[in-house]
């Protein structure tokens, strides 16, 4: 008996559009709203709850449920949750939620107030040039997120044809102060 054919998947072109924003350096967090308009808010590896929670996530989706719910819609909805008493803090006084799908929450007036989105820092035909440029840059202004920070953390390239997400950091990364990579 012949087994059923693997195919081998199509190899998407690497000089295609990509989506370069901001790296926050903050916790992972997700937000589920189902069907039935349930709220559940996650980490990066589980669900929690405001008794079992993450630098206060869970607290905060459940104050902001209604808004959440309504917001951001039916779906699985990623991001960062950062700011006082999270990594780098960025010298803010409160905590902030920003989204990763920039495609979706930057082109639409229908996000909550309660959540932001990642800065966008480039977007266009991938280039090992322009990532570097790009974090170049990030490095010399200071975070977009958090204007007047001046010690980001890096970028995150999203590949749209490969449908995947690569990160690069500015401090202790020695691939990009030799250029390497």
């Amino acid at each position: 008996m012949i087994p059923e054919f693997t195919p081998f998947r199509k190899i998407p072109r690497l000089s295609r559009e990509c989506i370069v924003t901001e790296k926050i350096d903050g916790t992972n967090a997700s937000i589920l709203v189902t069907p039935e308009g349930e709220v559940q808010a996650g980490s990066r590896t589980r669900w929690i709850t405001p008794e079992d929670d993450n630098f206060g996530f869970a607290k905060w989706v459940k104050e902001h449920e209604d808004d959440l719910r309504i917001g951001l819609g039916i779906g699985h909805h990623f991001g960062e949750w950062w700011g006082q008493k999270i990594q780098r803090g960025y010298e803010l006084t409160q905590k902030r939620f920003s989204l990763f799908n920039t495609t979706q929450w930057n082109n639409t007036t229908i996000r909550p107030a309660c959540c932001d989105v990642v800065p966008v820092l480039y977007q266009g035909l991938f280039t090992t040039h322009r990532v570097f440029g790009t974090l170049d840059a990030l490095a010399a202004i200071g975070s977009l997120a958090a204007p007047g920070f001046m010690r980001p953390e890096g970028i995150v390239i999203y590949h749209v044809a490969a449908g995947v997400y690569f990160k690069k950091t500015i401090e202790g990364d020695e691939a990009s102060k030799g250029r390497q990579s």
